[in-house]
């Protein structure tokens, strides 16, 4: 709800129209949102001030809040039995024509704003339109190489985005113009925040993956290649002999990416023992028989 609107402009009571509008123009010229990008705190003003504006730079309306028959928002005090609520601070209020309708606000900013400022039929001060957010979940993989991807909005539009390369978990894109519509200003933009869906294969920690990786016993024990799969493709990989399950081998900047830095693929060996082999159980018996295997050191 509006203050007092003399109090909003720092005029008397008395005050001539002359001064109103002279009071209005400074607060205007100082708090408009052009001249302030980002403030909210100045923003907020300058609708109070702008609607304070709607009520005494009206002469009807004027006299009419004087009199206490509307409030500060122009709504009427007194409504009967017909139960007509007043308008918004920007429309026609109480009753009566518009502030705008009487005062040029070219004049007014002199063109400051790059003509932000027009004249009549209530339209009031060109403003960019609002910004508008979305989420938008990708692939690991899309997030590492790049992709392009489709997103409809609640209004039903559909925009192609272009994930760049390295993109991070919670990285926003800013899509210039695709926002709201302005009021005779440029539109806002589309912020899409990215959210990498979660693999069924890497797990992410950071920046590294981590995953479990099979690998024969007979590379675990002799050592070998084993072919890993990776975000970008399969790779083989040097596995060491005498490696044991758990252990855990690491493919330098095979990871993800955080905070524009790309991380390790954390591979954990699990060694898989063949099926039906008559050749490793014999092995094995024999092995057992020469003397118990112990896991773990006393």
């Amino acid at each position: 709800m509006a203050g007092d609107p003399y109090k909003e402009l720092g005029v008397a009571r008395g005050a001539s129209a002359a001064e109103i509008k002279s009071a209005y123009r400074k607060l205007a010229k100082q708090l408009h949102p052009d001249s302030n990008p980002g403030d909210k705190a100045a923003e907020e003003r300058f609708k109070r001030v702008t609607a304070a504006f709607d009520i005494l730079g009206d002469a009807e309306k004027k006299a009419k809040f004087d009199r206490g028959e509307i409030d500060a928002d122009g709504r009427e005090q007194f409504r009967g039995f017909s139960g007509r609520p007043g308008g918004s601070p920007f429309g026609q209020g109480g009753g009566g024509r518009g502030a705008f309708e009487d005062v040029d606000l070219e004049e007014i900013f002199g063109g400051m704003f790059g003509g932000g400022a027009r004249a009549g039929g209530g339209r009031g001060f060109a403003s960019k339109g609002q910004d508008v957010r979305a989420t938008l979940e990708i692939s690991l993989e899309d997030s590492i190489s790049g992709a392009t991807r489709r997103i409809q909005f609640s209004d039903g539009r559909m925009l192609d985005v272009a994930i760049p390369k390295g993109a991070g978990d919670g990285q926003v894109i800013r899509l210039k113009g695709q926002g709201a519509p302005g009021r005779g200003g440029p539109a806002g933009d589309a912020l899409i925040e990215l959210r990498i869906a979660k693999h069924p294969v890497f797990t992410r920690d950071g920046a590294d993956l981590t995953m479990d990786q099979p690998v024969a016993l007979y590379d675990a024990v002799l050592g070998g290649k084993a072919p890993v799969r990776t975000p970008e493709g399969t790779v083989m990989m040097t596995v060491p002999a005498g490696s044991s399950s758990g252990k855990i081998l690491r493919l330098k900047g095979r990871g993800a990416f955080q905070n524009g830095k790309r991380g390790d693929l954390l591979a954990k060996l699990m060694i898989v023992l063949p099926e039906g082999d008559e050749r490793l159980k014999r092995l094995a018996e024999a092995a057992r028989d020469e003397g118990p295997i112990k896991p773990f050191r006393d």
